[in-house]
Formats: structure tokens, sequence, C-alpha cells
């Protein structure tokens, strides 16, 4: 994929997140729940029921915070530990952020990165509000992470990494960020077959987190030549009810799921 497409891409998706974050509403204003939904029949607590999080998760953020944007939990499989350095990718309204900063305590710090100028004002006028000191919201592209090498303890994210169209180029700063031993634990669409030519040109199908998805062995791949060890990439066949919705009768739940991914970096 050449530059002037990646940008492209890139240009599409800050576009559209930036409105879906000035718009308030839940999901990213296709036409229903998760990464493409409207609060027109599920609002966010809804959505992110669907996706795994308890209640008392998806009520106990700031207001605002939770846009019900998301194809996962990322926090159900990231163990952490209080005082470790977490890293959010696409960070959004900062819903998983604000989870992380409870499950981390004082002692340790979050950092949210986002490449949507509004969202970053958004997700730091939610921190404001709240009082909530040990969450720092960035603005940057997840292909060139405004965060120093070797001080992140856990990078999670939820259904952004799909939007780039240089992943490889993410998981490469991911592990420059991390820690000898420091881990991923994100939610992710990955395609189980090839996707029709017509899905992957349009930019409403990758804004939309469909058209930029991989297969698991090509994500395999791309983080093994980054230096990943341990590497587990699972799907959840159950998410195909909401991937139905996010675009209906597309039938694209025939092509993606979600799916948790994880991987760590080495010691040594």
């Amino acid at each position: 994929m050449n530059r002037q497409r990646n940008d492209e891409i890139r240009g599409a998706v800050r576009k559209k997140y930036g409105k879906v974050a000035k718009s308030d509403r839940a999901g990213c204003g296709c036409s229903a729940p998760s990464c493409c939904g409207t609060q027109d029949a599920f609002n966010a607590v809804d959505i992110s029921l669907a996706l795994g999080y308890s209640r008392e998760e998806a009520t106990s953020v700031p207001e605002g915070a939770n846009m019900g944007l998301g194809c996962g939990n990322p926090q159900a499989i990231a163990s952490l530990q209080t005082g470790e350095t977490v890293l959010d990718l696409g960070s959004g309204g900062g819903f998983d952020c604000f989870l992380a900063g409870r499950a981390v305590g004082e002692e340790g710090r979050v950092i949210g990165v986002d490449m949507t100028p509004e969202m970053i004002t958004k997700s730091r006028r939610n921190a404001d509000q709240a009082g909530i000191r040990n969450v720092d919201f960035r603005l940057g592209e997840l292909e060139n992470l405004p965060v120093a090498d070797g001080i992140v303890d856990v990078i999670i994210s939820n259904c952004v990494i799909n939007l780039s169209p240089e992943k490889e180029r993410v998981f490469g700063e991911a592990f420059r960020v991390l820690k000898p031993g420091g881990r991923l634990a994100i939610s992710d669409v990955v395609t189980t077959a090839e996707l029709p030519a017509d899905i992957k040109n349009d930019m409403a199908f990758h804004t939309g987190c469909i058209a930029g998805a991989s297969s698991i062995e090509e994500l395999e791949s791309m983080l093994a030549r980054t230096g990943f060890k341990d590497i587990q990439i699972k799907p959840k066949a159950g998410s195909r009810e909401f991937i139905r919705n996010w675009m209906p009768n597309s039938r694209i739940e025939d092509y993606v799921v979600s799916a948790t991914i994880m991987a760590v970096k080495p010691r040594a």
C-alpha cells in the first residue's frame, strides 16, 4: 500500500472519529452497536455489556468516557497489577484508560494515545472533571508513539489497530515502548475469509473496522517478525452476532470476527 493511500485512510479515520467525539453519541455513527454503532437502538452501557464488560465497569467511568466503541474487553485479559504502567492504543474518550487506572492504583500510571484531536480533548476533559490524576492522554499516531523506550508494562487496545494501514509499524512501536517481559492484551477484529474487493476498497468499511482487518496468520507473522513471543490469537465465535449489525445486509460476519491478541516481549 503506497504512502498516499495510507495517508488517505488515516485522514478518513481521523475525520470520522473526530465527528464521533463531538457528537456525544454511542458508537462510531454507523447503524448498530460496538465499533459501528449508534444509540438509536443501544446506549453505551448496553454495548459494553454485549462486549463483555460488567455493568459496574460500564457505569463507573466519568460521564462521556464510555462511547460504546470497541469489539471486546481487553481488561479481561490484561491481568493488570497495582503499580504497573499501561498504554492504551487508540484511547478514544478514555473508557479503558480509566478502568486501567483503577486497576493499577495511585502507584500505577496509564497513558492513552489517540490521533484524533477531538478525542484527546474529550478524554482530558473527562479526566479533569473526575479529578483523575494517574491517566495521561497524548495526541499521536500509533505508528509513531509519543512514548519513551522501555517504560510500559502492558499495552491494551480495543478494535483500533485494524484501522492502521501499517500494522507492523504499530507492533514495532509497541515492542519499542514495552519493558522486557512486557505484554500485549488486545481486542481487535480478524478476518476468517478473504474480503471481497468491493469491501477492501470502500473507505466506509475501513473506518468501520472491517476493510483493514488482517488474518490470524498475518498478525502472527507480523508479531513474530517484530520480536514478540508467546503469541496467542483467539477468535470469539459469538462476536458474529454483534458484528452482523455493524453494517446490516453486507454479510460482513462471514469475513471477520472479534479476537483476543496476546504476546510478550522477551526478557532477553
